[in-house]
């Protein structure tokens, strides 16, 4: 495993992070999904297994294509914030959001609960749509359904946006909330397919405070590394101040004792 991890590429294991976000928040995503996976599920007749795994997939895919576009959107932002030196902030706005989101799944602090209501009034401009292609028959409406889903208000994806704005790239930060898309994946596909067993799972005591905790954990390792790099930085910039002529000065002795013929900034 330790030979794996010196493999990956700092990316690579943002996208691992981001990954393991959706997949641990399984039990949000089913409490806010659960309902319309249900309502797609029992839209199809149980003897049309085929029909409803697609309308499923078709629903989640369009889901996840909104939070990849909402990444992009979300990465350029931060890389416009990144050039007034703004990145540390997004970090820490990132990890203190992973915390509280923690803090949210084992019901210890509801705060995200007031960023959820933020987000409703563009929900309330969405929702419409999305009713206009109920019953859903077929995959393309349920594509264009999980699309408009994936702007519902939701504080497990308000803390993934936050860490793919904390990217400052709007690529890196597209393929940060894919990742984050497929973690949340098998909870809300399971959710529909096997509704009952997968909340009643998800729902225990012990699973989601494990989860909680390990996201809470997660956080505060990036605040500490967010909180490390700003520390860095403000060392450099005093280094810089405290040798203003350091750029001006020889670079070695053989340069400084250089005869004047051979001296190119020598004047004759």
């Amino acid at each position: 495993m330790s030979e794996l991890l010196t493999h990956l590429t700092p990316h690579m294991l943002t996208y691992a992070a981001a990954f393991a976000i959706g997949l641990m928040g399984g039990a949000h995503c089913l409490g806010m999904c659960g309902g319309i996976m249900s309502a797609l599920s029992f839209s199809v007749p149980d003897t049309q297994p085929r029909k409803r795994l697609r309308i499923l997939l078709s629903y989640n895919i369009g889901r996840i294509s909104s939070y990849t576009l909402i990444g992009a959107l979300a990465g350029s932002l931060g890389y416009q914030l990144s050039g007034v030196g703004g990145v540390s902030v997004l970090r820490v706005l990132a990890a203190l959001l992973l915390i509280a989101m923690g803090l949210y799944l084992a019901d210890w602090w509801r705060g995200l609960s007031y960023l959820e209501k933020a987000g409703g009034s563009l929900w309330r401009r969405i929702q419409p749509l999305g009713k206009s292609l109920m019953p859903v028959r077929s995959g393309w409406a349920a594509f264009l359904l999980g699309g408009l889903w994936g702007w519902l208000p939701c504080g497990l994806v308000y803390t993934a946006v936050a860490y793919a704005l904390a990217q400052a790239d709007g690529w890196r930060a597209a393929m940060v909330m894919l990742a984050f898309g497929l973690g949340t994946l098998p909870a809300v596909l399971m959710g529909g397919l096997m509704a009952e067993r997968t909340k009643a799972l998800l729902q225990r005591r012990g699973f989601r405070l494990a989860m909680a905790l390990t996201i809470m954990a997660f956080g505060g390792w990036t605040l500490a590394a967010a909180l490390q790099h700003a520390g860095h930085g403000e060392h450099a910039g005093m280094d810089h101040l405290q040798h203003p002529m350091q750029a001006t000065q020889p670079t070695s002795a053989d340069d400084s004792l250089q005869p004047v013929g051979n001296n190119p900034h020598a004047h004759h």
